[in-house]
């Protein structure tokens, strides 16, 4: 007579829970099942609008899914980034995360819409921009060093220099007063409502100094009407070779790259950050993609998700106070 086995207690556990992982893993392994969305904190036609579509394109094929570029400028990019912060943690809203509205935004508010450290997740590096600090020809300035010497001597005639930026909190203003702080000048920020207006008035004189992300000046620096000074960063741009680094010139704590990376709301999943990670590194992989982002001013710098995170942290603590000790009204 053949018995039939008696399942104890434990058995039917094991089961159970085995079931259960089993039920529970295509959760992770079906991602992406929808179009992911990429918000940008600009208006379309910018760089990060043109970045955000040449990376999520490409990113779109790597993980088999459309990738849709959603904009959603406004208060120095803390509409953009409060969209983002708000949405589920599911790896289907990222936002195209750069100095704007992560470093410098949230702090330019009276009241700060969120913790730009402990309410994303910070995911993948694409890559960095410096700024360029630029002049007027005619206004006798040839290096950063001039800048400072002809500021000082403004200032011993009771005048201030000007400089212009593409608005109230934007990365050339806050850069302009990280100049004022470290060389101990004076120097009055002059506000346009973007970077064209601001170029139109530093070709005209009517500005001596502008200060914006390098990416759009490179054919006025070839024509002879803007003279660039100094990069931003530590290395030159292969933008603008020619052109050297603040480092260069002696003012190490003048160093400041404008970055771009991908970051989702805060808590995601470890694995699906890693997925996301994985892809970015792919595209950024691709010398088509390289040589696209460069003819942007964007040197790629892919890596893990920890590595950006730490360069996110950094910069957010070396420019939230500075942020915040000017009042910027926005």
């Amino acid at each position: 007579m053949r018995t039939t086995p008696t399942l104890t207690r434990r058995d039917c556990l094991r089961v159970v829970a085995s079931g259960a992982a089993t039920l529970a893993l295509p959760a992770f392994a079906a991602y992406p099942e929808k179009p992911i969305r990429i918000v940008v904190t600009f208006a379309a036609g910018g760089a990060s609008d043109i970045v955000a579509r040449v990376v999520g394109e490409q990113l779109g094929k790597k993980l088999g899914q459309a990738v849709i570029v959603d904009n959603r400028p406004g208060a120095g990019g803390s509409v953009g980034g409060t969209n983002v912060v708000q949405s589920p943690a599911d790896g289907y809203t990222l936002m195209l995360s750069n100095s704007t509205p992560v470093s410098i935004g949230p702090f330019a508010l009276e009241k700060q819409p969120y913790d730009p450290l402990a309410d994303f997740t910070h995911i993948a590096s694409i890559g960095t921009a410096p700024c360029v600090v630029m002049a007027n020809p005619a206004a006798g300035i040839n290096t950063i060093v001039d800048l400072e010497n002809a500021a000082r001597k403004a200032e011993k005639a009771g005048a201030v220099m000007q400089f212009g930026s593409g608005g109230p909190a934007s990365i050339g203003h806050i850069y302009g007063e990280l100049m004022v702080r470290n060389m101990g000048i004076k120097m009055t920020h002059v506000p346009y409502r973007g970077g064209a207006p601001m170029t139109t008035d530093l070709i005209s004189g009517i500005i001596p100094i502008g200060i914006d992300v390098v990416t759009a000046f490179v054919p006025y620096f070839k024509s002879g009407q803007i003279r660039p000074l100094s990069v931003t960063s530590a290395q030159r741009s292969p933008l603008v070779p020619d052109v050297p680094t603040v480092l260069e010139h002696g003012y190490r704590k003048l160093v400041l790259d404008n970055f771009f990376g991908l970051s989702g709301p805060a808590k995601m999943p470890a694995d699906l950050v890693a997925q996301i990670n994985k892809a970015c590194n792919e595209v950024l992989a691709q010398p088509d993609i390289v040589k696209r982002l460069l003819e942007l001013g964007v040197t790629t710098t892919p890596g893990t998700s920890a590595a950006f995170n730490g360069f996110v942290k950094d910069q957010v603590n070396a420019l939230s106070p500075l942020v915040k000790s000017i009042r910027v009204t926005l």
